[in-house]
């Protein structure tokens, strides 16, 4: 077969950290560049005892970004725990959302260069609490955690796997950080980790069901997520034409 017989399919999973001044559990300063360390409390390092307390004006940014993209909005959510268990991660689980969040079945409309519209659907976009992070001494062969950005709210905009190429998946994200520049619920410097994407991708011959599924994880340039996405589509192509199938997969890039 011809490579111009198979087709990406391929889905975004967006975090957007939000510009709200406190955590989205505690009253600790959401800044971006403090020393390590200073911007922390007993909540968001998992003292024994210490209990969350919701910021309100999590859930506002949230709603805004939902009603921003067409979701719908529940009038019943509640957080969950997803279970980590990583050095950055002072409780050993991450608090988001799972079955009820507090948007879902949204869209939005991208341009493609060839002047084609194409709407791209939003499965939900649920609210969480970021992980510390891990500085790593190459010298020293050492890991220091910082934990200032534990604890600070993102919210997650997963869409359905509607993205046929790197370029439409550019421009969708693209269309999202606009979005959310926008209406002023995140600052979106994907330089400094406030707009990164978990990027999954699987290859299969037209008209046939979904192919096995890689997730590369934390990208936050467009540059390096069209290059991941079209590197990953060749490597699959090449290994369905060997007669091979790999097994799901998750490539964790920072």
């Amino acid at each position: 077969m011809s490579r111009e017989d198979y087709e990406a399919v391929i889905g975004l999973e967006v975090h957007a950290e939000l510009s709200t001044k406190t955590k989205i559990f505690c009253s600790c300063a959401n800044e971006f560049g403090g020393e390590p360390n200073t911007n922390i409390c007993p909540v968001c390092t998992a003292m024994p005892g210490a209990l969350p307390v919701l910021n309100e004006k999590v859930v506002e940014y949230a709603v805004k970004a939902g009603l921003a993209t067409n979701c719908s909005i529940s009038k019943d959510s509640k957080n969950d725990r997803k279970n980590y268990f990583y050095p950055d991660t002072p409780k050993a689980y991450q608090i988001s959302q799972y079955d009820k969040p507090l948007c879902e079945n949204g869209h939005v409309e991208i341009e493609t260069s060839d002047g084609n519209k194409k709407v791209i659907r939003i499965e939900r976009i649920h609210i969480e609490d970021d992980a510390g992070k891990l500085n790593h001494d190459d010298f020293g062969g050492e890991s220091l955690v910082d934990l200032n950005r534990a604890g600070v709210p993102l919210i997650e905009t997963v869409s359905k796997p509607d993205m046929r190429s790197a370029e439409e998946a550019e421009q969708y994200l693209r269309k999202l950080k606009s979005i959310f520049e926008y209406i002023e619920v995140s600052d979106c410097k994907m330089q400094e980790g406030s707009l990164r994407a978990d990027v999954n991708v699987s290859v299969r011959k037209k008209g046939d069901p979904l192919g096995t599924r890689t997730e590369m994880k934390n990208m936050n340039s467009f540059r390096s997520i069209v290059r991941a996405i079209n590197y990953e589509i060749e490597r699959q192509i090449d290994l369905i034409e060997d007669g091979r199938t790999g097994r799901a997969r998750k490539l964790k890039v920072g």
